[in-house]
């Protein structure tokens, strides 16, 4: 076992707390709905980026390249002042829903750059401009452009015109749970000698304000300068751990502390509370006001201040350490270097076992960062409705409007939990699919860790009392594809993989849970008892014509394809984790017949909808389409060829034959319904022929129909894109697909990136780009196929190519097209930066990777959320399995360190 392997293993058993501390601090709590407490649900407005240098949090805090506790007590980040801009850089900057052209949008450039799992290491990237930072014209360019105008970013406002900016590195080792060293790297790469001001900052979450009688934390001085020491006194705050922690500051920076108050008079002209609020660090430094910080340097928030002149292509070490000791006088960076040394090489080691080695360096530094990125995603999600809804006792009474509107359904609600976050930035609260996807990279390098984010969303502080699973934080009660099942089966089976066992316990716990949702799914969301499921919008936002989460203009319903078909692949799933059970305890065969009974009833009704014969199969066309049943009872297809025609594919299973032959009862019960009712499964794969290996197959999906989905599916022209699959297909460029109701037109046009519609905020678009979930569960649904039908069954990739590949080959070939989108081409650039050239082409810049939330379906830059690697680091698995293009792979040149010289 690796070093790391050891620190998890001791984590999983409680021996010691290694991921005590980690990257939990948010990119954002402003603009959340935790934080609104306006009567309308007015989010962005409530508490926007203006008042949020000023204004205490109440549920959450957030900060720059940022570090706390797991219940976030004690937090930890860094400010920055170049002397130019207006207020500090606490936190990173961006626009709300309302100010962007295509919604919310961050507007800085930071990078993860490398993370364990258990945080004993940790590296982070802020780019921070010398010039006044353009908040206003950021603001508003932006609200001037409109939707079919690109985003106006940072970089086009030239404020890294000749490099003046400082490169801005953060690191963390662990020396032990509680004893964390800080690496502060500052880089000048501008022309000049520059000045900063760098900010180390620590403070308390503030618990005390609220009317539930906490009592209030405090830091204060323990040891001047040379090498100050601030000692934060946790003893109110009713902590387990030590009392005390010390943060020890070398060098003789200025120490300054206020405290983590809200300023009223700034935000409402009321008097405050204490003279010292939030906002005392910045007045103080950027408007030179003493009074504003506490003299008797006593606080809940303080920050060492250092003053830097910085030559050109000078590089500045600041260290620190936040740990449990004072060390009595020692000198607390004896062993600092080092133990950074050590951490460093553990890490490489450790990834050393994931990563695999004969990929390019290329290809291995776009694994580490992609890592990096769901490992930094993790964010302490505070969220109590009950609390929320009825307002603090010692604040103003939420307004009445409250008590029926957002989230008022779920005040059994109590969330305060370390959660993978899909962006920490323009999501910053959980999303109940995209969770299930980040689990899937999550497993390959801390599956107890995966396992424990599936299970914590089916706790009963958080799954409905009804079954549902929350969605996510500005409408828990919508509705997300019902992944959940999926994603417990595969980080069941990595796990398993990796340590040569299965987690019975795991999976036996969540599939009870799943039970409970599954019946919430058959009870709720199937209108007319058909089997034909709606869902609303089904996380694919603005796919249909209609926006599916809303009352239809023409009334009625849609009888949706891909609602039916993930409600089909949650049957399977949940017989696939049912026959594992089986294997050992014969009472699960049961309940596997069960949903080996519910997939019968949904895939028949697919294609042959009740007693009128009307499915979602589209004979005349081969593809699947969503149904429009109208108030007078009549219907239609709506043919739009898109994601939703493609996930059918999803509902595929295969069976072994020594599994079969294992579950006695569990065989019999199905040959009896093949031979006894043929009416409900000759018009789909039923398993009663036997492909590879005597295997058997259950799929929505008959050969015929596999063959001409996939004659769409990959074509150029069509869905294929070099990128991978598009989500809707590029024939709707020519041909918009349109539709008149009571005299006003709704269409879908291809939009291969940004949306020119509002559905949804405008901020997300499935009318073309490249989306890795849906990506990665059609590789592995090619996969599944060609473990039945083997080497013999080929097709045309891509169509009309005369090319013919077997699926197992044109999964692989899809995974290695969605991986190029990261990686250099023969000309060094990576699709994923688009025109930027100093992206493409500076050694400072050209080597590190976002992972945005979707990607051009034409070009494969990078579209939306920047840093959502989230479900993007589906990537990483890919790599594992796939590899790289190999042509690629010969003349990439390597990647430039990346690091501070």
């Amino acid at each position: 076992m690796t070093e790391e392997e050891i620190r998890l293993a001791e984590s999983s058993t409680r021996k010691k707390h290694w991921k005590r501390w980690g990257p939990y601090l948010s990119e954002r709590a402003w603009g959340t709905v935790r934080e609104d407490y306006s009567p309308h649900g007015n989010a962005w407005e409530y508490l926007p980026h203006d008042h949020a240098r000023s204004r205490a949090y109440r549920w959450n805090e957030d900060g720059l390249a940022g570090i706390s506790d797991r219940r976030q007590m004690i937090c930890f980040a860094l400010a920055l002042w170049n002397e130019r801009d207006p207020i500090l850089k606490e936190r990173v900057f961006g626009l709300t829903g309302n100010e962007g052209n295509h919604g919310e949008d961050v507007k800085e450039y930071y990078f993860y750059l490398d993370s364990t799992p258990s945080h004993s290491y940790m590296k982070y990237l802020y780019k921070y401009p010398q010039a006044e930072f353009p908040y206003a014209k950021l603001v508003e360019e932006n609200r001037r452009r409109n939707k079919r105008q690109p985003e106006f970013e940072l970089i086009d406002t030239g404020v890294f015109d000749d490099d003046r900016y400082f490169d801005v590195f953060v690191e963390y080792a662990k020396a032990d749970v509680e004893d964390i060293l800080i690496k502060i790297t500052i880089a000048n790469r501008g022309p000049e000698a520059a000045n900063l001001r760098v900010l180390p900052t620590v403070w308390f979450r503030n618990t005390w304000s609220w009317g539930n009688h906490a009592r209030r934390p405090k830091l204060h001085k323990a040891y001047p300068a040379p090498n100050p020491v601030i000692e934060l006194n946790l003893s109110p705050l009713n902590q387990p751990q030590s009392n005390a922690r010390w943060l020890h500051c070398e060098g003789s920076p200025e120490l300054l502390f206020t405290e983590n108050e809200t300023n009223a008079r700034r935000l409402f002209g009321t008097e405050n509370y204490s003279p010292f609020v939030k906002d005392g660090i910045n007045d103080n430094i950027v408007h030179g006001a003493k009074e504003a910080v506490n003299p008797g340097q006593v606080g809940t928030k303080a920050a060492a201040h250092y003053k830097l002149s910085l030559g050109l292509g000078e590089t500045v070490v600041i260290r620190m350490r936040l740990a449990d000791s004072d060390f009595k006088g020692t000198n607390a960076f004896a062993m600092f270097d080092k133990m950074f040394t050590v951490r460093q090489r553990e890490a490489d080691e450790f990834y050393a076992t994931v990563i695999p080695q004969d990929l390019s360096a290329d290809a291995q530094n776009v694994m580490r960062q992609g890592f990096a990125g769901m490992l930094w995603s993790k964010q302490f999600y505070h969220y109590v409705v009950k609390d929320w809804l009825r307002g603090d006792p010692d604040n103003p009474r939420p307004p009445q409007e409250r008590r029926k509107g957002r989230n008022h359904q779920w005040t059994h609600l109590y969330n305060a939990d370390v959660i993978s976050m899909p962006d920490k930035w323009e999501y910053p609260w959980y999303a109940a699919w995209d969770l299930a996807f980040h689990c899937i990279p999550l497993a390959l390098v801390d599956p107890d860790f995966a396992k424990e984010q599936l299970m914590l969303m089916l706790r009963e502080w958080y799954m409905h009392p009804n079954g549902q699973i929350p969605a996510y934080e500005w409408a828990l009660d919508d509705v997300n594809p019902p992944v959940h099942a999926w994603a417990a089966w595969r980080v069941y089976k990595i796990d398993k993989k990796r340590t040569g066992r299965g987690d019975r316990e795991f999976l036996k716990r969540i599939f009870h849970k799943l039970m409970l949702n599954f019946t919430w799914w058959v009870n709720r969301k199937d209108a007319e008892g058909m089997n034909i499921f709606q869902g609303g919008f089904l996380g694919l936002d603005n796919i249909g014509v209609f926006d599916r989460g809303a009352p239809l203009p023409s009334g009625g319903f849609i009888e949706q394809s891909d609602g039916t078909s993930w409600m089909a692949m949650y049957t399977l799933n949940l017989l696939a984790i049912a026959l594992e059970l089986a294997n050992e305890e014969p009472c699960y065969e049961d309940v596997a017949s069960k949903f080996w009974e519910h997939f019968v009833y949904i895939a028949y009704a697919m294609s042959h909808r009740g007693q009128d014969g009307i499915g979602l199969w589209n004979e005349e066309d081969g593809f699947f389409y969503d149904v429009l049943k109208l108030p007078d009872g009549s219907h239609f297809p709506m043919k739009i060829r898109s994601m939703v025609g493609l996930i059918p594919l999803f509902a595929v299973e295969t069976l072994e034959p020594e599994v079969l032959d294992r579950l006695p009862d569990f065989k019999r019960r199905l040959e009896w319904f093949i031979d006894n009712r043929p009416d409900l499964t000759e018009s789909f794969a039923c398993m009663r022929s036997r492909g590879m290996s005597e295997r058997r197959l259950l799929s929505i999906a008959n050969e015929d129909q596999l063959r001409s989905i996939l004659k769409y599916m990959l074509d150029e022209r069509e869905f294929l894109s070099p990128y991978g699959i598009r989500a809707l297909s590029r024939f709707h460029q020519e041909k918009p697909y349109a539709l008149n109701i009571n005299g006003t037109e709704h269409r879908v046009d291809y939009e291969p990136g940004e949306s020119s519609t509002g559905v949804f905020g405008g901020n997300s678009n499935w009318r073309g780009p490249i989306w890795f979930p849906v990506n990665f569960l059609l590789v592995e649904s090619l996969q599944k196929f060609h473990h039945y039908l083997g080497n013999d069954f080929t097709i045309e990739f891509p169509t009309g190519s005369g090319n013919m590949k077997t699926l197992w080959d044109v999964a692989g070939e899809l995974s290695r097209r969605m991986t190029n989108i990261f990686l250099r081409d023969e000309e060094g650039r990576r699709p994923v930066f688009g025109p930027l050239e100093k992206f493409q082409t500076d050694p400072h810049w050209r080597d590190l990777v976002l992972f945005h939330e979707c990607f051009d379906g034409d070009s494969g830059s990078g579209v939306g959320a920047s840093h959502q690697t989230g479900w993007t680091g589906l990537v990483t698995k890919l790599m594992q399995q796939s590899g790289e293009s190999r042509e690629l792979k010969k003349t990439e040149p390597v990647p430039a360190a990346v690091g501070a010289d």
